[in-house]
């Protein structure tokens, strides 16, 4: 079967997918297809089955999510059975979450939802939800909640009384699944609305606005009341409106937005879970009013700006508003010797007026007041005259830091500088650069406060000092920023191109005038041929001002340019004007050579130069000096290799040098070494040959060239095997005036022998002899035969051949199977060897192997085909043969299947054993064993016996024996149950929720012993999260994705007729804490703090609880959503919230952390108003403070008298026919009042009453005092009232 087959196969829902194995088996097997444990059914239209003698195919066409599982390929025969799994995944939509649909809490308007997870979710994680309902009576469904992602929901809007149905349905990224529908069901409340209230109470009351006060209903209706509903109406109205937009959750509201003067009746009801129940009875009618004064005077009033005929006038908002807002401000004016003042502004509602139509130089007073509803009131003078003239201002500049500094912008950007102006008269403002004028695209704005400088899509050119100059009358100013472009650079200046050479050049250039802002990190340098139109670069990252351009093609025109580079990018290139040809004047010419002298002539050969320097040579120049003279003159010009200079004088001595020219000039002169004498010479032959032995390819052409001298010139005379050399078609040769040459073409065996050469003049004779082989290829490699076959490799051997008189270099191994007819090469390189192992070959196939020998001359024949092979590889040996228990007559061995059965199934195992120290190997079995396990029974007792296995597979093919247990006596063998574990089980194995708990411990004894696992006192077995292994020497429990409830005990017991081991192991699962125990309770709730608490949560996640964090969030609208404001963190179940917003509304939560993480929210609190508690005013005194008080005439006393009321109460003294502001002091706090009376009468005596009041209500207090006639005697006395428990004290002086 294909290897893909082995990981889990994915198909979309609406493919077609298949799955296909190649099989064998003698005889045939059976085949079937199984899924999920039961036989496909091969009838259904979308399922396909084709059989073949060696190859299977399933087809399912159209899968859906149903088709998706564990497929098994089943085959039997008589000798066995085998099975292959596939698992396959069809990605499809999620089927029906799983039932039932639970409805819970119903009330009349909601109910929760609650379901569970499909079975199947197609493939894919399910995203979310989709909840609808339907009324019974009804046919379409309507949308509750499209995106759920819990596994429930919260319904709303449902009529009370009808009969309803929801479904539910999940969705993954395929699309919709299947719905699921709950029972039927009516929505109704399981109990009543509550009673109404009693009447509201009306105090407080200003111009728009009213407090109310009622008590609670006498019955909840069995459910406990959320709110209250406060309505009112307009007594010439007949309608209820609501007045409180949130639900109230005090007993008191101040109902606001009510309109000054009208009358108004207010009704309260409470609402439950059930609804709003019953109104209370209407109150009374209720008049809207309050009493208000004239505003105070306006405050800061000054002058801000004059001229000759207008002053500017500026002032504050007054500090009392008359309780009335301030509906505007009149402005006054006269002239300093005036007393009658002028109303120039009638109402203005700002702060602020320019009085204009002034005469000029004259000299005004001016005061404004603050109006309100209840008229004009009080005026504030403005201090001092101000006389009607223009203000003169020096012109002033004032730069922007930002402008102060170098003033950066981006190529093809725009430029804006933006510069505050000031001056009067308004001044005029001119914009220049420094070095050089404006640029055309400058454009400038000038206002009466500042002016502005734009340049757009700047360049690199724009980089420079810009001056600002303003002048009026009293003066000019001037300022200059500096702006920098930041752009790329310029290009390079100074190009030039230096040292050309055959090969290279080199190029040097200097630094760009304008570096774009940045510094210069690197140039790029690049080239082109004449012939190309694009550049390619030489070098990226140039750090110099000189660079060397290798590898240039010689005799090539090249062009070449420079780019500087800054971080803006690559700048401007500088680029050569003319081409540049790289080439250089030649080499000197080679070995110089003296072939022939005469009595008044020379003869001299020279080497081409090695290098001709990129261009042709066009001659070569020849020039003598004779000995003693100091001047060389050219004696010759050549185009060839060779001249002869003519005009010699006999006996003179010369010395030559030869010149080669091409168009870059002339080379360097090369002298021969030694001078010529001019005269006659004559010389034996010589024969100059650098090798004596020549060798060639049979077919291939030989060439054997013989250099030799002599004087005069030498004839020549070539032999082979002592004979003659006869010239044919194929044999030529060749003879120059310096050497003579052979030449035989399509050389065979019959040119090999031994060839003479012999060179013959009048000074003597000289001769050499030469050797030719001939090479043809290797003969045919024989004895070719295979050495070692498996499924994975085959090793082959043979022998080498004949070499074909050249050293065989290696040889080549072909292959085939033996169904086909196309031999494939195996080997890349030459195999040196007479031995290769080829592993490139498919198990099971039968292959036939040749090989061929390869020498200089090329591929010899091809050896015989060996014998055909099968690729198969042989059986492992059975392993893990141990001995599991012994008698006085027996010994129970087992052991392991082999790891590999050769590609057939193992049919057998054969046990031999051997008696020790000297007996052969015995067959223990004469049956079929198909076991991993044997009882070899028949046995001495005393004796030593050694054992070993080996396994048969349907190939035929044994194994090696597997490895022997080693000396085993026969005697009774009895060992009790041991569990070593290790040191952390001995400890609380701590594991976190989701983690694998794995608890692991070897075992032994003898008999073996039977293990059990158990927890709580219940037995453990494998089955879903669990899995318990066991082995003879080793048992491990697992439990995947462990939750709490693993936690506990586990003992693990080995049992055997040797005894019991136990050991046990506590496992502690740590997971995220529950919620905090609610409900959350608030205290102290005021404008800016409020006191929270909580209970610790239930469920702790076995790991103690570090902190608690609690996070508030406040409510913006009712139709918003929540926003999230902030958290706190305590390690206590309470915490003090501060900081909050007066007037804001705020829900709290509370989340448990543990050293695991953070636990759910807890439920939200109900909204908290953060405001002020309203208190009635009330007096905080002792009884003793409503004594009469007993005074001395003539002296003094003091009444301290402490009260409490939200918001502060307003104090006033009053006594009969008495100012008590003038006849005492008074003093108040938002705590106490006092008021001291110094140098009492009679006629202090009396009631002095203290009055409080404030929105909620009021109070009064009365004290007495009696002031006693004691002539000559002055007495002060001081009454001090501070809290409940404190005493009234007096003092005398």
């Amino acid at each position: 079967m294909d290897p893909k087959f082995k990981n889990t196969i994915v198909a979309q829902a609406g493919e077609t997918f298949t799955i296909e194995a190649d099989y064998f088996g003698k005889p045939l097997p059976e085949l079937r297809w199984l899924k999920d444990g039961e036989e496909i059914n091969k009838s259904t239209p979308r399922t396909d089955v084709k059989n073949t003698l060696t190859h299977t195919t399933l087809t399912i066409r159209d899968c859906t999510r149903v088709d998706g599982g564990h497929f098994v390929l089943s085959l039997t025969n008589v000798d066995g059975t085998t099975s292959v799994p596939v698992n396959v995944k069809v990605l499809d939509r999620p089927g029906s979450p799983d039932g039932p649909l639970k409805v819970k809490a119903v009330s009349g308007e909601k109910c929760n939802l609650h379901w569970n997870a499909p079975l199947n979710d197609g493939g894919a994680s399910v995203s979310h939800y989709i909840v609808e309902k339907r009324e019974t009576s009804r046919v379409t469904w309507t949308g509750v909640d499209a995106l759920v992602e819990a596994l429930s929901c919260k319904a709303a809007k449902l009529t009370p009384g009808r009969e309803y149905i929801f479904r539910v349905c999940a969705v993954n990224k395929f699309g919709v699944g299947e719905f699921l529908e709950s029972e039927p069901f009516i929505a109704q409340n399981p109990f009543q609305t509550p009673s109404a209230p009693s009447t509201p109470k009306a105090s407080a009351t200003t111009e728009d606005s009213v407090m109310l006060t009622w008590e609670r209903p006498e019955s909840d209706g069995g459910s406990e009341i959320d709110g209250y509903v406060l309505e009112k109406r307009d007594k010439d109205g007949v309608r209820w409106t609501k007045c409180n937009k949130r639900r109230l959750n005090d007993l008191r509201y101040r109902c606001t937005g009510l309109t000054e003067g009208r009358y108004y009746q207010f009704r309260v009801s409470a609402e439950n879970t059930a609804g709003v129940g019953a109104p209370s009875e209407a109150s009374d009618y209720i008049k809207v009013c309050h009493t208000s004064y004239p505003p105070g005077p306006p405050t800061n009033l000054k002058v801000t700006d004059h001229s000759r005929s207008t002053v500017s006038l500026s002032w504050s908002k007054s500090i009392y508003d008359g309780g009335a807002p301030i509906t505007g401000f009149v402005v006054e004016m006269k002239e300093a010797a005036d007393d009658e003042w002028i109303t120039c502004t009638a109402n203005t509602e700002e702060t602020k007026d320019t009085i204009k139509g002034l005469r000029q130089n004259a000299e005004y007073n001016f005061r404004v007041r603050a109006t309100n509803a209840n008229g004009v009131g009080e005026p504030v003078d403005l201090p001092g005259s101000v006389v009607a003239a223009d203000r003169l201002e020096h012109p002033e500049v004032e730069l922007d830091p930002a402008l102060r500094k170098l003033v950066s912008v981006r190529a093809c950007s725009t430029l804006c500088l933006n510069v505050a102006i000031k001056g009067r008269p308004e001044p005029e403002v001119q914009w220049s650069k420094e070095g050089g004028p404006l640029s055309e695209r400058a454009q400038t704005e000038v206002t009466g406060s500042s002016t502005l400088l734009m340049i757009e899509n700047v360049n690199r050119n724009d980089t420079g000092k810009y001056v600002l100059t303003v002048s009026n009358c009293k003066g000019s100013k001037s300022a200059f920023i500096n702006v920098r472009v930041l752009d790329t650079p310029s290009a390079p200046t100074n190009l030039q191109v230096k040292d050309v050479r055959r090969d290279s050049v080199f190029i040097s250039w200097e630094a760009p005038l304008i570096d774009g802002g940045a510094v210069i990190s690197h140039y790029a340098v690049e080239k082109r041929e004449e012939a190309r139109k694009v550049f390619t670069s030489v070098c990226s990252n140039c750090t110099r001002n000189l660079y060397k351009i290798d590898n240039l093609q010689e005799g090539c025109f090249y062009y070449f340019r420079v780019l500087a580079v800054n971080e803006f990018g690559s700048g401007q290139a500088a680029e050569t004007v003319e081409p540049v040809k790289v080439s250089e004047v030649p080499l000197p010419p080679g070995k110089i050579t003296q072939s022939d002298v005469t009595s008044d002539s020379v003869q001299l050969s020279w080497e081409k130069p090695d290098h001709d320097g990129g261009s042709k040579i066009t001659c070569y120049i020849v020039e003598m000096q004779a000995k003693g003279h100091d001047k060389w003159r050219t004696c010759s010009e050549s185009k060839t290799l060779e001249t002869v200079i003519n005009g010699l004088t006999k006996g003179m001595e010369y010395f030559f040098r030869v010149s080669a020219v091409n168009e870059k000039g002339r080379s360097e002169p090369k002298l021969l070494l030694t001078p010529v004498t001019v005269k006659d010479t004559s010389a034996q032959p010589v024969i100059d040959l650098l090798s004596t032995t020549f060798s060639v390819k049979a077919g291939n052409d030989l060439r054997i060239d013989v250099p030799f001298k002599g004087a005069p010139q030498p004839t020549v005379v070539w032999k082979k095997d002592g004979n003659i050399l006869k010239e044919t078609c194929r044999v030529n040769v060749c003879t120059s005036v310096m050497s003579s040459q052979i030449i035989i073409k399509d050389a065979t065996k019959i040119d090999v022998g031994l060839y003479q050469i012999t060179v013959t003049n009048s000074a003597g004779t000289a001769s050499a002899e030469i050797h030719v082989n001939v090479f043809e290829k290797p003969g045919q490699p024989c004895d070719f035969t295979v050495e070692e076959v498996s499924a994975d490799f085959v090793a082959l051997i043979w022998q080498p051949p004949s070499d074909g008189g050249s050293p065989i270099l290696g040889y080549h191994i072909e292959c085939k199977d033996q169904s086909s007819i196309l031999w494939t090469k195996l080997n890349r390189g030459l195999v040196t060897e007479n031995r290769f192992k080829v592993t490139s070959i498919e198990e099971g196939l039968i292959y036939e192997f040749r090989v061929y020998a390869e020498n200089i001359v090329g591929a010899g024949p091809r050896s015989n085909a060996s014998e055909p092979v099968a690729a198969r590889d042989p059986c492992d040996p059975p392993h893990n043969l141990t001995v599991s228990n012994i008698t006085n007559s027996s010994v129970s061995l087992s052991w392991e299947k082999p790891q590999y059965d050769g590609g057939a199934k193992i049919t057998s195992f054969i046990v031999e054993r051997k008696e020790l120290p000297d007996s052969c190997w015995l067959k223990c079995n004469f049956t079929n064993l198909l076991d991993t396990f044997l009882e070899v029974t028949g046995l001495t007792e005393g004796e030593e016996y050694d054992f070993r296995v080996l396994a048969k597979n349907a190939a035929e093919l044994f194994s090696a024996p597997s490895e022997t247990t080693g000396p085993v006596t026969v005697q009774h063998d009895v060992e009790p149950p041991k569990i070593i574990v290790e040191d952390k089980f001995r400890q609380v194995l701590v594991v976190k929720v989701g983690d694998l708990l794995r608890i692991d411990a070897d075992i032994s004894g003898r008999p073996n012993p039977t293990v059990l696992w158990s927890k709580n006192s219940r037995a453990i077995g494998t089955k879903g999260r669990v899995e318990i292994t066991a082995t003879k020497t080793h048992t491990s429990l697992i439990i995947r994705e462990s939750v709490r409830k693993d936690s506990g005990q586990y003992i693990l017991t080995l049992q055997s007729s040797a005894g019991t081991a136990s050991v046990a192991i506590t496992c502690r699962v740590l997971d995220r804490p529950g919620p905090p125990a609610g409900p959350l309770q608030a205290s102290g709730l005021t404008a800016e703090k409020l006191t929270l608490s909580w209970g610790p949560p239930h469920e702790t996640g076995g790991a103690e609880i570090m902190h608690y964090i609690v996070e508030k969030f406040e409510f913006r609208k009712s139709t918003e959503k929540v926003w999230a404001v902030g958290t706190h963190n305590t390690d206590k179940t309470e915490l003090k919230v501060t900081g909050l917003t007066s007037g804001v509304e705020y829900v709290f939560v509370v989340r448990s952390i543990n050293k695991v993480g953070i636990s759910e929210a807890s439920p939200e609190t109900d909204p908290f108003a953060a405001v002020d508690r309203e208190e009635e005013p009330r007096f905080d005194i002792s009884t003793d403070m409503k004594k009469t008080l007993h005074v001395k005439e003539g002296g003094a006393f003091t009444f301290t008298v402490p009260f409490t009321g939200k918001p502060v109460p307003c104090v006033t003294w009053e006594k009969a026919d008495v100012d008590l502001r003038i006849r005492g002091l008074i003093n108040t706090t938002n705590s106490v009042t006092s008021i001291t009376v110094e140098k009492v009468t009679r006629d202090d005596t009396g009631k002095y009453i203290v009055k409080l009041q404030n929105g909620v209500g009021n109070a009064s207090l009365t004290l007495s005092v009696r002031v006693f006639h004691v002539p000559q005697v002055t007495s002060t006395t001081r009454i001090c009232c501070s809290l409940k428990n404190s005493t009234r004290r007096g003092s005398s002086e």
